[in-house]
């Protein structure tokens, strides 16, 4: 990966590479010296951005990243993520100004740096008025602990509130948003990319693979895949389930695109997110060094008009299969009283 491979991160100014080495992984399915290994693999080839969240294995994530670049911090644009639930106390959690500014300490202290280059709220928190969060974020920037702040699976409407709000108060305003994006799941293409865009939104996308239904395991006909995350969530990957063949179906057409042509279907994947206008970098999360190697082969491959069409007639722009894979209970549909008139004592 070349210096001329990078990419402006929104209206920061910052390059990152258009690679970000995810860590979830590390810390839960992925022992330590493993992890160390590949995340400097990943430096040494020229990937210059880690993320990470303070909820990755409740915190061991952070601190294997923090081992691994030590004497290195200068080479890494470091991000990380606050709101998941730490501990079994439901207060330690959430976008408050109360557990921000003890949850920054604590990442802080994990990562072994005194600042974050990127902290990002890890989901929208709908007890939290989003104003509260701005300001604790602006402060924190203002003090040094964080240079900046950014967002993760909001919805383009948060999005905009956001910039909104920043501008009438006199806030430092959000520089990213985080969001999934890959051959199976397009939603973002319809209206967070163009919001990001028209607010110069840095943005990260994550799940390229889609979980792993683009690793070229899912066929039809084949047998059902097994893995870690289909254990924990199995109704995301059953492929008995009429949610799922749709999305099988269209793996398989993809998987056979990528054959045509000559490809990998990661090579195949990993070069569709690339493309995207609005993606500052893409991240991704090898479990070896041999996963590393193959995504950042595809970093380097570049899709004809021919292919991209051919992608947008198996999955229609804009589109995804299944509501979960786009990250996010929607607050507004959870629970059904929030969408049912009667609950509210209204009655039409």
């Amino acid at each position: 990966m070349t210096d001329k491979a990078n990419r402006t991160l929104g209206r920061t100014g910052v390059l990152v590479s258009p690679l970000t080495l995810g860590t979830m992984n590390f810390g839960r399915w992925q022992e330590e010296g493993e992890s160390i290994k590949i995340i400097r693999a990943a430096l040494d080839a020229g990937v210059t951005s880690v993320d990470t969240a303070d909820v990755y294995a409740q915190g061991v994530s952070e601190e294997i990243v923090g081992k691994a670049i030590k004497g290195r911090r200068d080479e890494v644009f470091l991000a990380t993520k606050f709101h998941g639930q730490i501990g079994d106390d439901p207060r330690d959690a959430g976008n408050s100004r109360r557990w921000i500014v003890r949850a920054v300490e604590d990442s802080l202290r994990r990562l072994s740096t005194d600042h974050i280059d990127l902290y990002q709220a890890h989901r929208p928190d709908p007890r939290t008025d989003l104003l509260e969060t701005l300001r604790t974020l602006d402060d924190l920037v203002r003090q040094g602990k964080i240079l900046y702040y950014g967002t993760s699976v909001f919805p383009a409407h948060q999005l905009v509130e956001a910039q909104w709000l920043a501008d009438r108060h006199g806030l430092v305003a959000p520089h990213t948003e985080q969001s999934p994006y890959s051959l199976l799941v397009r939603g973002a293409e319809r209206e967070v990319f163009p919001v990001a865009r028209k607010y110069g939104l840095g943005v990260l996308t994550y799940g390229p693979l889609a979980a792993g239904w683009l690793s070229g395991r899912y066929r039809v006909g084949g047998e059902q895949p097994e893995s870690a995350r289909a254990d924990l969530i199995p109704g995301r990957f059953d492929v008995t389930l009429e949610r799922n063949r749709r999305k099988l179906a269209a793996a398989d057409a993809l998987a056979r695109l990528a054959e045509d042509s000559g490809l990998t279907l990661v090579d195949l994947a990993l070069a569709f997110a690339l493309n995207h206008p609005a993606v500052s970098s893409v991240i991704i999360g090898p479990r070896t060094i041999e996963h590393l190697d193959a995504y950042l082969k595809a970093a380097t491959v570049e899709l004809s008009d021919d292919v991209l069409d051919r992608i947008d007639e198996i999955v229609a722009p804009g589109t995804h299969f299944v509501e979960r894979d786009t990250g996010s209970d929607t607050p507004s549909l959870q629970p059904s009283a929030l969408r049912r008139a009667r609950a509210h004592g209204t009655d039409h």
